[in-house]
């Protein structure tokens, strides 16, 4: 009788363990995921809670408890970190708790041009925690635009299109770093002494480099174009850039998605610090963000005697340039006349 119950209590122990072993399994190394993509991206906010953490976290697992109970063990409910995650399928508690320590996953923002700081800023809202109010607030901040000797007008101009790596987690403030970092990266010492021998600060090649983007669409007479707008700054001439009066018309009336393909003559008195029609010198600040062949475009402008130049009629998309006024005239007359003759009125 004492041989049975002994047995019995060993077969109890033996099953006690083998059911404590399984759990034990389930809870540490079994797959918990539960969705059918390969992949699913968790994201943790900076501020977030552990309830947060599980709200995120539980309709991605099989069973939202055994990672509660594998989370507490090891530290993780009361220690964990924002940022974006990746879980894959097939992951077990222990697996899924070790990405959430160590691996926040960055993105690659392509920042491309835009024509204003309010929309490059609402694009890579999209990318980050941050929100585009937070990021426009942190570039217009007054001790920032001190420091950097800037204003809210060319601010913009500390930020080059090109492809960036960013962690999802990272702040206004971070993003700001990251760009001020980036430029002075950007700005080594053969870009500023170009800049330097031309008269022109970081800022102002940004801006001239935008009218030139915005000019011509094609790269090889970019350095032409540059070289005609720093020949008219030499000549303290106007820059007559049709397209800041175009950049001064949408600001004017707050429609930055409105097309104009055609410049009329009473577009040329708009009141603007844009306008270079009116206003010497560059406009206040950039008119869109120019691609970084732009800017060296600018510092490595072309020497020439061209004071003008007009769209080709011949060559779409190219321009036609001339060393004088009644030349440049003549061409203007002839493009005219061609716009007039496709009834391209605006």
């Amino acid at each position: 009788m004492q041989k049975k119950i002994v047995s019995a209590i060993a077969v109890i122990a033996l099953i006690a363990l083998s059911v404590g072993a399984y759990l034990s399994y389930r809870v540490v190394m079994a797959d918990n995921t539960n969705f059918d993509q390969e992949e699913r991206v968790v994201f943790i906010q900076t501020d977030a809670t552990i309830d947060d953490v599980l709200n995120a976290l539980t309709p991605l697992l099989k069973n939202p408890s055994d990672f509660v109970r594998l989370a507490k063990q090891k530290g993780y409910y009361d220690y964990f970190k924002p940022g974006r995650f990746v879980l894959v399928k097939g992951m077990s508690n222990n697996d899924i708790i070790n990405v959430l320590r160590s691996e926040n996953k960055p993105i690659q923002v392509i920042v491309p041009s835009m024509e204003r700081l309010e929309d490059v800023l609402g694009y890579v809202s999209q990318f980050i925690e941050a929100d585009s109010l937070d990021l426009l607030r942190s570039f217009n901040e007054r001790d920032f635009l001190f420091q950097t000797r800037l204003n809210s007008y060319n601010v913009l101009s500390l930020v080059i299109p090109n492809t960036y790596e960013f962690y999802w987690n990272t702040s206004a403030a971070q993003f700001r770093s990251r760009m001020l970092k980036e430029h002075g990266a950007f700005w080594n010492d053969k870009r500023l002494a170009s800049a330097h021998d031309k008269k022109l600060s970081p800022a102002e090649v940004y801006t001239l480099a935008s009218i030139v983007a915005k000019e011509s669409v094609k790269p090889e007479e970019s350095r032409t174009i540059a070289g005609v707008y720093l020949n008219r700054l030499k000549r303290k001439m106007k820059l007559q850039a049709d397209p800041t009066v175009i950049y001064a018309l949408k600001e004017r009336y707050q429609s930055f998605d409105t097309v104009i393909r055609r410049v009329l003559y009473k577009d040329l008195r708009i009141e603007s610090p844009y306008n270079t029609y009116q206003i010497s010198g560059l406009p206040v600040g950039p008119i869109t963000m120019p691609e970084i062949s732009y800017i060296d475009a600018v510092l490595e402008a072309e020497k020439h005697d061209y004071l003008f130049f007009v769209a080709d009629s011949t060559r779409i998309g190219y321009h036609d340039f001339s060393k004088n006024l009644s030349e440049h005239k003549a061409k203007a007359k002839a493009y005219s006349a061609w716009l007039n003759s496709r009834q391209i009125r605006r």
